[in-house]
């Protein structure tokens, strides 16, 4: 059934980016050869699934044309301190692989970029965690580009200071929606035809893995990818409607699994006592966090972890405008993919 397993990882490149073709001539406008000069920023908006392939995929497209050229991709939620973001930035970009990542100060980073003569991109994944310090640094480096993806775009600006607000307001933006069904239906397909026995893969679980991922293109290849290996490990004859449904709890398991170790130390910390919780109050939750961590990050910063769990479906949190409610976790519930969290009434503060 597998033929090349890399066509169904989450990370891989395509050779072809369907339906995003005029995304990728914007993008590839922006950051052109000729304009990268001026080190233009842009932002990318829009519900999982896509914005991270987009980037990586025009850039590297870039990469063929230019020669002084270097960039690099820093996922934020997995360390998301000014100094851990600009270690990783350097070392990304090919400039700091003698650097150590504990008790390396910042600024060794910052001087390496600076000393560069090569036009750099830098592309900042999950940026609503990331405190601006980072963002107010790589702003002084004037040959650095930076391609900032996040989900919500409101939200983010509206935590951003006035300074950081007017900056990346004024940055190119790019806003991707999701996936159509018909859309989803030619990127598996696609998939299929660089990974898959195609002819043993039934049309109609096609459909049926688009339709249950609604239109978010990493659940429906997450989906694909265990279908497949259900198939291969077990020996079946074809990839059907009756083995998608069989491994979409298994699928939307992996998914979830994925994103909790992508976390930082405490991203997963908040995430792990609202798990054990179950369901939590907010008062609770911060005093629970306060008591059990060595070096607590501010309410502000709390505050965009929480919203990035929920953004990912990790955690559900209620309440109006901004006052936040329960933060709730329900570990015991195998709802149909893809996750839908439940909704509980209102109690505190976040």
């Amino acid at each position: 059934m597998i033929t090349d397993a890399r066509a169904l990882r989450p990370d891989f490149l395509p050779r072809d980016l369907h339906h995003r073709d005029g995304h990728i001539d914007h993008l590839s406008a922006v950051l052109a050869p000729s304009a990268l000069d001026q080190a233009e920023d842009v932002c990318l908006f829009g519900p999982s699934g896509g914005k991270t392939t987009l980037a990586k995929y025009t850039i590297s497209q870039l990469e063929r044309e230019v020669l002084d050229f270097r960039w690099g991709y820093v996922n934020c939620m997995a360390d998301n301190s000014r100094a851990a973001v600009l270690h990783e930035c350097v070392r990304e970009i090919g400039l700091g692989a003698d650097l150590k990542r504990e008790g390396t100060h910042s600024s060794r980073a910052l001087d390496r970029l600076r000393r560069c003569e090569d036009q750099i991109i830098l592309v900042l994944d999950e940026i609503a965690v990331l405190d601006e310090q980072p963002l107010l640094a790589l702003w002084e480096v004037p040959n650095v580009s930076l391609v900032c993806i996040t989900i919500d775009e409101d939200e983010w600006f509206t935590a951003l200071s006035s300074q950081a607000k007017s900056r990346m307001q004024s940055a190119a933006t790019i806003r991707l929606d999701k996936y159509s069904h018909g859309e989803l239906v030619d990127i598996l397909e696609s998939r299929i035809a660089h990974g898959l026995i195609g002819s043993r893969v039934d049309d109609s679980a096609v459909e049926s893995i688009a339709d249950l991922a609604a239109g978010d293109a990493r659940r429906a290849i997450a989906i694909l990818r265990r279908a497949a290996d259900r198939v291969e490990t077990r020996e079946l004859r074809r990839l059907t409607t009756g083995v998608v449904d069989d491994v979409v709890e298994d699928a939307e398991a992996e998914m979830r699994e994925r994103r909790v170790r992508s976390l930082g130390t405490h991203q997963r910390l908040l995430y792990q006592i609202i798990d054990e919780a179950g369901e939590i109050g907010a008062a609770t939750l911060h005093q629970r966090y306060e008591a059990r961590s060595s070096s607590p990050k501010s309410r502000p910063s709390r505050r965009r972890y929480l919203k990035s769990l929920r953004q990912y479906d990790l955690i559900e949190t209620t309440g109006r405008g901004r006052r936040l409610g329960t933060v709730h976790w329900d570990n015991r519930q195998t709802a149909p993919f893809p996750f839908t969290p439940v909704h509980v009434p209102f109690i505190g503060r976040i």
